[in-house]
Formats: C-alpha cells, structure tokens, sequence
C-alpha cells in the first residue's frame, strides 16, 4: 500500500501532461532451458501511466495464418504465459518491472503477444484507485486521450530439446534460407548495399519460423551482410550479387 501511494503521489494533473511508454526490445525470446524474465517498463512522460498488459497465444494454421488466442480470462492454471503483475502504476520518468512466466508444454515453439496498453483508470479496475482520484487523473488527460498509445511484443517460446539447422543457398537470382531445425532463427542488421558499401536499403530484422524458408532477390553490384542468430550463436555472413 505505501508503494502505491507512492506512485499516486507521483502523478501531476496537468492538461499538457501525458505518459509516454518505451517497452524496449519488440521481440523476448525464452531459450529451452528459461522459462522467466523481467520486462522493463519506462515512462518518459510527465505523468504516470496506468498500463494494462493482455497476453494472448498466437496459433499458425497450415497455410501460415496467424489467430490470437486471448488468455485474459482463464484460470490460472490454463494460462501458459502469466505476465505479473497485470496492472503497473509507471510514474513519470520512472520504470516498473513486469515478471513473465511461462509453464506451459515445451515439446515444439510456442508464440505469444503481450500488449501494453495505457488506460484511463477507473474504480475496482485493478489500480487501487479511489473514484475521486480515477476522476482527478481522467480530466487531467480528457484533452489528450488519443495519444494513449499501447504498444507490442512478440515472445518466441523455445522447445526443450532445440535443434539449429539452417542453410543459406545461393540460386540464379536469388538467394534462399531455409530453416530445418525446431526453432526460429533471426537474421539481424540485414544490410543491402552498393560494393562500395553505399546507397544502402535500410537495416532490417527477419525471423524465420521452423519449417519456412526466407528468400531474396540477389542484384548484380550489390553486396549483402546479416548475423544469422541461432539462439546465442551469431553467424556473420557476407556475399555479393
């Protein structure tokens, strides 16, 4: 209780206010052997944030379609992924910590999306909030309310036994990596360049689920580089048009 006043005591009604999140990295990747870790939370803005944090499982169907299955809801013992607490006061340039805890089957890769989603509070909704202070808060933020932005991650849950076999195949035009083993892999700083290392596409970041295969095309006088990242293994590669 002395933490969350706290935290009340933190935030400041002004009408220009406004919290303003950075979850940090979009993508957690829990190895075979983890099955816990801390999200970082930071507020940059001028005023507390109340964050809710929804998990949902996402399921790909046969032909790569992707659905949510949200586990808000459920019991505790049929949620595989529990991020707690649910509900964090983030005072203004502050941070708060979310513990994520999975429990769940580990025999092939598992896939969630946690969302962290700022909401104007109300009474009983989980922040312990009384309705003169829910309603202080609320006209504070009446002017600015659309720009109470959530935002997303996506977590790769790695099976038990994990096994990296992946191949970067060169063809006529193209290029081709296919990933045969039970986990994904990460081509990172993917960089697309003149050979004179100018003209450059902007860096990307690919993940390739067990089973697909990523290709691009290959120009002539152009020269290619990415870290291919099985788990904590980097691979550097390089190679021209």
């Amino acid at each position: 209780m002395k933490h969350l006043l706290l935290l009340l005591g933190l935030i400041t009604f002004n009408v220009s206010a406004a919290p303003q999140l950075n979850i940090g990295s979009l993508y957690e990747y829990f190895d075979g052997d983890r099955s816990t870790s801390l999200k970082r939370i930071y507020n940059s803005g001028d005023t507390a944030a109340f964050v809710k944090i929804t998990v949902a499982e996402l399921v790909y169907a046969a032909d790569g379609t992707v659905s949510e299955v949200p586990l808000e809801g459920l019991p505790a013992e049929q949620r595989s992924l529990i991020a707690s607490p649910a509900r964090v006061i983030v005072p203004p340039d502050g941070m708060q910590q979310v513990r994520l805890l999975y429990r769940g089957e580990r025999l092939a890769e598992r896939y969630f999306r946690l969302r962290f989603i700022p909401v104007l509070p109300e009474t009983g909704d989980g922040f312990g909030l009384s309705s003169e202070q829910a309603r202080q808060y609320n006209d504070a933020l009446s002017a600015g309310v659309s720009i109470l932005a959530g935002y997303g991650a996506v977590m790769f849950v790695k099976p038990a036994q994990t096994t990296y076999a992946t191949e970067v195949l060169h063809e006529a035009g193209r290029f081709a990596i296919p990933n045969k083993g039970n986990a994904t892999v990460v081509l990172d700083h993917f960089n697309d360049c003149d050979r004179n290392g100018q003209n450059c596409a902007p860096p990307t970041k690919h993940h390739i689920r067990p089973g697909k295969t990523l290709s691009f095309e290959k120009k002539t006088g152009r020269t290619y580089r990415f870290v291919l990242q099985e788990g904590s293994q980097n691979r550097h590669e390089e190679f021209e048009g």
